[in-house]
């Protein structure tokens, strides 16, 4: 990890629920202050065969968190000869990040996926408070833009496709207003069969249809 690494600053994430699943999504804008440090940022990262994280905030301080949870989850299914749960990793993460509340991570993050009880996403402040998500949720300086598009169009045991589209359709409505939030999109489509990284090409063509 570089000393500037610390100071990029990671942006607009959308995390929504589907009747199949889990959407989890983010542009890939990082920022130092009104400096576009990258355009190619990683912010959807993943955890187990079936979880995923997004990130908002400091990429240094996610990237190291990022590692200690991948570790723990390997090491948990090595002794328990099966997946951690994502309410247990919530539970884990949520920990480490109250025990450095004096020196807290920078970070607002989304964990979601599919496990054994279902589908499941909850949404971290930097202290380790936790929401149990129901429908959708937004993350970083993009969010209340991105929030607008989400109340606007979820609908209840929407697809995983239909999913991504509004994940898409809210990140793209985000970033036309957010100077912190640009670029392009990620998506990752989680099923109980499935952790799925949507390609840019794929993206690409629902956005240009939103234009």
């Amino acid at each position: 990890m570089t000393e500037q690494n610390n100071y990029l600053k990671g942006t607009t994430t959308v995390g929504i629920i589907c009747a199949d699943g889990i959407v989890l999504a983010s542009e890939k804008r990082a920022t130092m202050g009104n400096f576009i440090a990258s355009r190619e940022a990683k912010k959807v990262y993943q955890l187990g065969d079936r979880i995923g994280l997004t990130i908002a905030g400091s990429v240094g301080d996610a990237q190291q968190i990022v590692r200690g949870l991948t570790v723990e989850s390997k090491l948990y299914e090595m002794r328990r000869k099966e997946s951690v749960t994502i309410r247990g990793l919530t539970t884990l993460l949520s920990n480490l990040l109250n025990s450095n509340r004096y020196y807290p991570y920078a970070v607002q993050l989304l964990i979601g996926g599919v496990d054994k009880n279902g589908a499941g996403l909850y949404s971290l402040d930097a202290m380790g408070g936790t929401i149990e998500e129901t429908k959708a949720v937004s993350t970083g300086s993009g969010s209340p833009i991105a929030y607008g598009v989400l109340e606007d169009h979820y609908k209840d045991n929407m697809s995983i496709d239909e999913g991504a589209k509004l994940a898409i359709r809210a990140l793209h409505t985000a970033m036309k207003r957010d100077s912190a939030s640009g670029d392009a999109i990620s998506v990752v489509k989680i099923t109980k069969d499935s952790f799925l990284r949507m390609d840019d090409e794929e993206v690409l063509k629902i956005r240009e249809k939103l234009n």
